[in-house]
């Protein structure tokens, strides 16, 4: 039980983005059955992470991912194997911030503007 919590406060929370290529859509009309959340889910476990949710969004990207992953270079290792594939272009991650901790370091900073 100790390992499962400390396993879980390594994990940093992301959201990943990223676009279908025609590639991809040609799959989806010839099966629309096409399970993408499983494929997804069993990408994140394997790099040692948790998928939470999966939507497909209109926009400048197709779909959206909120997960926990590891680390940044296990996103990069998802990336490789999905945009060589040729099915997901424009693979984006965004990683959740403390920004209550952020903003306790830069008021330590002591930088002033130009001119100032």
């Amino acid at each position: 039980m100790i390992a499962l919590i400390y396993r879980k406060e390594l994990l940093m929370k992301a959201y990943i983005m990223g676009n279908y290529t025609a590639k991809a859509f040609q799959g989806f009309l010839k099966d629309p059955a096409s399970d993408r959340k499983a494929v997804v889910k069993q990408l994140t476990e394997a790099m040692g992470g948790q998928m939470h949710s999966m939507d497909i969004v209109r926009g400048s990207y197709d779909f959206i991912v909120v997960t926990d992953v590891p680390s940044f270079d296990d996103f990069a290792a998802i990336k490789l194997v999905v945009e060589a594939s040729g099915a997901v272009e424009n693979l984006t991650m965004l990683e959740a911030i403390d920004f209550g901790k952020a903003t306790a370091k830069a008021s330590k900073i002591g930088y002033k503007a130009p001119g100032q």
